[in-house]
């Protein structure tokens, strides 16, 4: 049976400890996905299903789909560490969500080696080919194209990174062999998989553009009169399994050169209508690189560590919290009209910076330590007044900041999918990864998507104020919003939540508002990541997440008094996938985040508004 869009999105019904979700209402036949709050949502609404708290005993996995959260915990299971666990999820992911994540695509990846103590952030970060040019998203006119002009096509290929960043990952912290880690995903591929609402849902939203493409992603998710695949269809894909096998036995080397490297440049340059730049070259040169965490201490007890630029994920997070930090947000419960104020003013100031700011860091100087300045990061937390909103601030002025940048244009339109892994050593990933919009490009090459991750560059690249940070230029990496993230004991350094989320620009939120579900608020991770949406970026509008207890008069009449312009939005479609050490430790401490003692060390929550689930040995 087929189920529309606005079939899979009518159950949105939940309750938990704190009464935070409501019955959302469904989006009418036909509506458009619409930019919300100064943010467009990745993927259409796919529904609501409630979601159980997970426990384990010694190692867990947290992850988009069942199937992908199994191949994980098999892994582990063999011994395998949490890289090796995520590289095999990556890899079903990109079978069984292919609108999401993918080989065509990039990621950011931080580890914790317990025993060493050492947090790495690994950059598999897209670039922009050799060719590519500053005004390369302008139209005749000199004006931005389109977005889906911009997207749809070769154009918008950056070269993929996701693979080169696994195989060092793998280089420095696997356990088990490279080429077993691709099995689970090359059965799946093989054999194939039940279609599910949430790929159908996505198929059907994107169906006129797929149709339009055609070639090989047409006759992959439409039938064969046009339209998507009913929910419940079993999925093969084979020329997918025969580049994962390629890949398995040769390494990354397998796809970056020779024939599945031939086929993405031709993909690319020579599309009918909006040809690309990528080069043989660019696959070839194309490196994964080790760069220092960002990192920094909320509420005295908590160390929180980030990505750093070219994300602004990490950076803008750790803003938001020392903006908040000042404030008694526990007194004020997390559906309180004045929480969402305060926390919608930090997010303004935070994003003001970000957009400034932070881009590749290495062709734009960024102002990593101005920025999370304690100094200034109190100076500008002064500007949150507790009775009237800002509007729409201005950039500060951090420490080390250039004088004159101008403004970013960017749609930064993500589809992307999250992973968290713990092992039974106490190893840790967290793993944010993408294909950019959904389904990239939608260029199919041997069976995987190509991204579209160069139209995270702002299409303007220089205003009256000057060249814009995050502007095209050759061989460098769009900015992103992705937040891979670690929380440790500030005191000791153990591990006490692994956290992150796909959601475009309002990733940053999402992981920002479950912290303050686990900080603040003490609630268990499936709670925090229950948490009804309600956020801000650069202009005056405070979105809320339609249909949740957000949802109120009450509310809207208390943000409205404060200067807010409340708009409320069915299309907050994070997809949150976190873990919690819920232990003792062997000096007889609990974790700080354990809510449930007795019940396992450790303690999963998967989003209740995507597909995916939390499991351990």
């Amino acid at each position: 049976m087929s189920f529309s869009v606005r079939q899979l999105t009518v159950a949105w019904c939940a309750v938990v400890s704190w009464g935070l979700l409501g019955c959302a209402t469904p989006l009418p036949p036909g509506a458009a996905v619409t930019p919300v709050g100064g943010f467009m949502p990745p993927e259409p609404p796919s529904g609501y299903t409630p979601k159980s708290i997970a426990f384990a005993p010694r190692d867990m996995v947290a992850a988009a789909h069942p199937l992908a959260v199994k191949a994980g915990v098999d892994v582990l299971a063999q011994g395998g560490s949490a890289v090796d666990a995520s590289i095999a999820v990556q890899m079903v992911l990109g079978v069984v969500e292919p609108q999401s994540s993918g080989i065509g695509g990039g990621a950011f990846l931080l580890h914790f080696d317990r025993a060493s103590g050492q947090v790495q952030a690994l950059d598999g970060r897209e670039t922009a080919p050799a060719a590519a040019t500053p005004g390369m998203f302008l139209g005749p006119d000199g004006k931005p194209l389109p977005f889906t002009q911009a997207v749809d096509g070769g154009l918008s290929v950056g070269t993929p990174g996701v693979l080169r960043m696994l195989a060092l990952a793998h280089a420095q912290h696997g356990k088990l062999p490279w080429a077993r880690l691709f099995d689970p995903a090359i059965a799946l591929a093989d054999g194939g998989f039940a279609v599910s609402p949430r790929l159908h849902a996505s198929v059907a939203a994107m169906a006129p553009r797929i149709r339009a493409q055609g070639g090989s992603i047409a006759k992959h998710f439409l039938t064969a009169d046009g339209q998507p695949l009913p929910v419940g269809t079993l999925l093969r894909n084979p020329a997918l399994a025969d580049t994962l096998r390629r890949v398995a036995q040769g390494g990354a080397d397998a796809f970056y050169r020779g024939d599945i490297a031939a086929d993405m440049v031709a993909a690319v340059r020579q599309h009918p209508t909006r040809p690309g730049h990528l080069a043989l070259a660019d696959l070839e040169k194309y490196q994964a690189k080790i760069r220092s965490s960002a990192c920094s201490i909320y509420k005295v007890h908590y160390r929180v560590c980030g990505m750093p630029a070219p994300s602004s994920g990490g950076i803008t997070v750790l803003q938001t919290l020392a903006l908040l930090e000042r404030f008694d947000l526990g007194a004020l419960g997390p559906t309180s009209p004045q929480a969402v104020h305060l926390v919608s003013e930090a997010y303004r100031l935070a994003y003001a910076d970000r957009a400034r700011y932070i881009a590749d860091p290495d062709f734009v100087p960024v102002p990593q330590a101005g920025l999370l300045d304690a100094a200034y990061l109190r100076q500008r937390s002064a500007l949150i007044d507790p009775a009237r909103s800002l509007g729409a601030p201005p950039a500060g002025q951090p420490p080390g900041a250039p004088l004159a940048l101008g403004h970013d244009a960017s749609p930064e339109l993500p589809s992307t999918s999250h992973i968290s892994v713990v092992d039974a050593a106490g190893n840790a990933v967290s793993m944010t990864t993408t294909i950019e919009s959904s389904f990239g490009s939608l260029q199919m090459v041997r069976g995987f998507l190509l991204n579209n991750q160069l139209t995270d560059f702002s299409f303007v690249p220089t205003d009256a104020s000057g060249p814009v940070a995050n502007r095209v230029e050759p061989g460098k990496r769009p900015r992103s919003s992705m937040a891979p993230t670690l929380v440790f004991n500030a005191t000791s350094g153990e591990l006490e939540a692994v956290l992150g989320s796909p959601g475009g620009s309002a990733i940053i939120q999402y992981v920002t508002r479950s912290l303050l579900g686990l900080i603040d608020w003490r609630l268990d991770i499936q709670q925090a990541i229950n948490l009804p949406h309600f956020g801000a970026q650069t202009s005056a509008v405070t979105a809320i997440e339609q249909g949740s207890l957000l949802d109120t008069p009450a509310l809207r009449q208390a943000l409205a008094a404060q200067g807010h312009q409340v708009q409320a939005t069915p299309q907050f479609t994070s997809g949150l996938h976190g873990i919690v050490f819920n232990g003792q430790r062997a000096d007889g401490s609990w974790g700080l985040l354990t809510r449930h003692p007795g019940k396992g060390q450790w303690a999963g929550g998967a989003d209740p508004r995507r597909e995916g689930a939390a499991a351990g040995q």
